[in-house]
């Protein structure tokens, strides 16, 4: 099958704690994405979603986008980057004007953006995004486009991403020094939400669980906008460490059973199934003889997945905490917010949507990326959300308020020219 001509061309890099992932996609004349390239290589340099060695760290993004280019047989000077870490948290906040009954036109929209500015109060952390999520005209909410409709009152929901500023510094400089240009710093749930929510599931109310290697970041939608997100110091790589620590095997066996021979659920037959630890392509000695083992240093199945669901047990219990505090459950959602919607590399468990569901008490799914052309099927998982998620929120040209630059300041007098403007556009109207 012919690639369409490509119009446009992003890159992103997401900086996981398992792995650093690069895409290169393309916006073809009919207006859909095509992936070109993609690569990724295990992370380096990368602690529960901080830089903790910026050098190696470097290393890490610059082999990850050579990959990408590889493949797509082209070079990017520039990317969008994503972050779970650096201390992220999300608010909302409400701005509305008079418009006296007329003709909303665009002045009018850039004038409420920019009077939305001064409602955020970001304490001395780093905006990533600064947003409007929806328009209302007179109690009607939801307005994706209020230019040309009549309103008494417009108002607009913005949506704000906050950031420890440091650790944000310490993101962009680590792809900077890759000799790449940084677009935007993009919240991990944002572009997540992006690649797994259906607009209707954002409007309806739902909770987005990305459960990564590390960090375990939980968020809320609802009358479609992000309202509430905190992070967990939890991801899938403690389940591999505790596996690791309980049978005294290495990592990298622990997260081979894990991936392999793990599930979210027992079932009778556990007990009578042994799995070997060693790979049979291991050499002989490859590791130490696993606790519990037999002499051929098979464990019982049962004992592995006992091993997985305590560990489960303890991340179900962090995530409904979260839900409760940002008042998920019986709260903000009321009734209609029943859906949680499980993705990131953890999400890949067999049985976890089923374990999560009968933990939370709500119907749960797992969110994968959406098709798209080229996309290799490695990065059709789970794992990959985030990454697919920063293409197609850099391709959807988002409107950040900041960035709004009408010639006047956010207030609602008219003086001189601007009076004499409005008058006139007044007469067209009525007259």
């Amino acid at each position: 099958m012919a690639i369409p001509r490509i119009t446009k061309v992003f890159a992103a890099v997401n900086l996981g704690s398992f792995r650093v992932s690069a895409m290169i996609a393309g916006l073809s004349e009919t207006g859909e994405m095509v992936v070109l390239g993609s690569g990724h290589r295990a992370s380096q340099g990368i602690k529960r979603g901080y830089v903790t060695d910026m050098q190696a760290a470097t290393h890490s993004v610059r082999d990850a986008i050579e990959r990408a280019e590889k493949m797509a047989n082209a070079s990017v000077q520039s990317v969008w980057i994503g972050c779970s870490g650096a201390g992220l948290a999300s608010t909302t906040a409400r701005v509305d004007v008079e418009i006296g009954g007329r003709r909303i036109e665009q002045d009018d929209i850039e004038h409420l953006l920019v009077a939305a500015r001064e409602v955020i109060q970001p304490d001395g952390r780093t905006v990533l995004h600064a947003q409007p999520a929806h328009y209302t005209l007179d109690g009607a909410h939801g307005v994706p486009n209020p230019k040309g409709l009549h309103a008494e009152r417009l108002a607009v929901d913005i949506h704000v991403m906050l950031a420890d500023g440091a650790p944000v510094r310490n993101i962009k400089e680590t792809v900077e020094n890759a000799h790449l240009r940084v677009e935007a710093v993009v919240g991990s749930p944002i572009a997540t939400g992006h690649a797994c929510l259906t607009p209707e599931e954002r409007e309806l109310g739902v909770a987005l669980v990305e459960f990564g290697a590390e960090v375990t970041t939980v968020s809320v939608y609802a009358g479609g906008m992000l309202l509430g997100m905190q992070a967990i110091a939890f991801g899938s790589g403690d389940i591999t460490d505790s596996i690791a620590s309980v049978f005294g095997i290495r990592r990298y066996q622990a997260e081979r059973l894990k991936c392999m021979s793990g599930s979210a659920i027992a079932s009778p037959a556990d007990h009578r199934e042994m799995i070997p630890v060693n790979a049979p392509g291991d050499p002989e000695g490859a590791g130490p003889l696993a606790r519990h083992a037999d002499d051929k240093n098979r464990i019982p199945r049962a004992e592995l997945i006992s091993v997985i669901t305590q560990q489960l047990g303890h991340f179900t219990e962090e995530v409904g905490k979260s839900l409760k505090g940002m008042g998920f459950v019986g709260g903000m959602a009321g009734q209609r917010g029943q859906q949680v919607v499980l993705t990131g590399g953890g999400a890949q468990l067999p049985g976890l949507a089923d374990y999560a569901q009968a933990a939370l008490g709500r119907p749960v799914r797992i969110g994968a990326p959406p098709t798209m052309l080229g996309l290799p099927p490695g990065h059709a998982t789970p794992s990959s959300s985030t990454l697919v998620g920063l293409v197609l929120y850099a391709a959807a040209d988002p409107v950040d308020i900041r960035a709004v630059g009408p010639s006047w300041a956010p207030t609602q007098k008219y003086r001189g020219f601007g009076l004499l403007r409005r008058i006139w556009r007044a007469i067209r109207e009525y007259f």
